[in-house]
């Protein structure tokens, strides 16, 4: 294979010549095999770069740091990479030390090859276009980085929100199916009162709206960068007014309304929004768990369990036991959320380890925010196309259920008061008669007056019932 040599501070490597990555990316491929996930499958991460990137370049030919022709070839290379071009020329492992100074070396490697490429130049001629010197100009990884992944997670937030809002109507257009099916509803795992089927899966839908806004909230934060500030938010090696511009650059070329931090130097440590953030994730995981608990309960069965709704029946559930199915998509949603949880924990220990002027644990927390985030939207999709669109409700085992409850004695309270109420109550237990039977028996109330007291459908809205 034909090779070129390039070399750094620490010496010469030889570089297959039709890679555009150069020396500082071969060191760190060869350094980080740890994750196996590569910054190549970070798509919104290599285009985020590429925007920073020609948001310098013009910022630094516009107050006369770069030579017009060097700014226009990397802008050039720059737009290949936001056209989905060269994306395989990042093979670096996400996981790395460095505080994300091999991610932002492969940016500036590549691009600066593409570049030289463009102005009619060979790789690795780099007196023409520099990595460091004309790509890296006036900026560090520190504040190179930093604003790089912030675009990012705000573009794969974004879609994150598409995904919950999608699994959000799939529960809302089941709520409207399912309006007319009485159920009971439980506390404890214990009949508590009847409700609507429909009641019970708009709440799920109206839990996952609250957590679509609360995604919107903390996505803003993501737009205050700290462009500019270059190693520690002094600014040292830029233009005194380069933060102002390389903005106001950056917002033209995203369409997001971009600020400057009024801090530099805090905002270049700082790692709260990302706590934030994953706390808001881990909210929303919680949440969506607990609804798959909530499915697997309710489809449970079908002859000895609740069985109140039905599951897509999806694959064979046992090697040794035949007809059985299991709920396997709210299964495999509830290991997604418990992963999404435990990324919560090492984001939280990845801000707190930041140390003085710069948190260097950065690029885990990318790692693990990019994979949470996907995977939620993951999940969303298939609970929504696979399990959610395709239940049906179990409507005589519900009303059944309805009928043979204790809750429904709670119905009684204002027209005979709690202590014949927990009469019949205490008798039907024990019994196993109805409490519509044990009350008649007992001569509380006529036929006639159960048979208007004991409508399921009156007592699934606000109601005080009367004779």
């Amino acid at each position: 294979m034909k090779t070129r040599k390039e070399h750094d501070f620490l010496g010469e490597l030889e570089i297959p010549d039709n890679v555009y990555y150069g020396v500082q990316t071969m060191r760190a491929k060869q350094n980080f095999h740890i994750s196996g996930h590569t910054i190549s499958q970070c798509p919104a991460l290599i285009r985020a770069f590429a925007q920073v990137k020609k948001a310098a370049a013009l910022a630094n030919a516009e107050l006369g740091e770069l030579p017009a022709d060097i700014s226009k070839g990397i802008c050039a290379a720059c737009d290949d990479l936001l056209a989905g071009k060269l994306h395989d020329q990042f093979p670096i492992d996400t996981f790395q030390g460095g505080a994300g100074t091999s991610t932002n070396m492969n940016a500036n490697e590549v691009i600066a090859n593409r570049a030289l490429e463009i102005m009619g130049f060979k790789k690795g001629d780099y007196e023409h276009c520099h990595p460091n010197n004309h790509v890296n100009c006036s900026q560090s990884t520190n504040d190179a980085y930093p604003t790089a992944f912030r675009l990012a997670l705000y573009e794969d937030l974004t879609n994150l929100m598409e995904h919950m809002r999608f699994i959000q109507s799939c529960f809302a257009q089941k709520g409207v199916e399912f309006a007319n099916v009485v159920k009971m509803g439980r506390t404890q795992l214990q009949d508590a009162v009847p409700m609507t089927l429909g009641q019970e899966f708009s709440a799920y839908a109206t839990t996952i709206g609250e957590d679509v806004l609360r995604v919107e909230e903390c996505r803003k934060l993501l737009l205050e960068i700290n462009l500019g500030a270059t190693a520690i938010g002094t600014g040292i090696n830029a233009p005194s007014d380069y933060s102002r511009v390389v903005c106001n650059h950056l917002r033209n070329l995203t369409g997001l309304q971009v600020v400057t931090s009024e801090n530099l130097v805090e905002a270049t440590w700082d790692n709260g929004c990302y706590v934030q953030i994953s706390g808001v994730l881990k909210r929303f995981a919680v949440k969506l768990s607990k609804i798959c608990n909530d499915l697997r309960l309710l489809s449970s069965g079908p002859r000895t369990g609740i069985n109140e709704i039905n599951l897509p029946r999806l694959q064979p559930g046992s090697s040794i036991m035949p007809g059985k199915v299991n709920p396997v998509i709210p299964e495999v949603v509830n290991q997604i959320c418990f992963d999404v949880i435990g990324k919560d924990v090492t984001v939280t220990m990845a801000a707190e380890a930041g140390q003085l002027e710069l948190n260097v644990m950065e690029p885990v927390v990318a790692h693990v925010l990019f994979a949470a985030v996907a995977r939620l939207g993951i999940g969303c999709r298939t609970l929504g196309e696979k399990c959610v669109k395709g239940i049906t409700a179990n409507k005589e085992r519900c009303h059944d259920l309805v009928l043979n409850s204790i809750g429904i004695v709670t119905n009684l309270l204002p027209v005979i008061g709690y202590e014949k109420s927990a009469a019949i109550a205490k008798e039907a237990l024990a019994t196993g008669k109805s409490v519509r039977e044990v009350a008649l028996a007992q001569g509380v109330l006529t036929n006639e007056q159960l048979d208007k007291l004991l409508k399921p459908e009156s007592m699934t809205h606000p109601s005080r019932a009367h004779l």
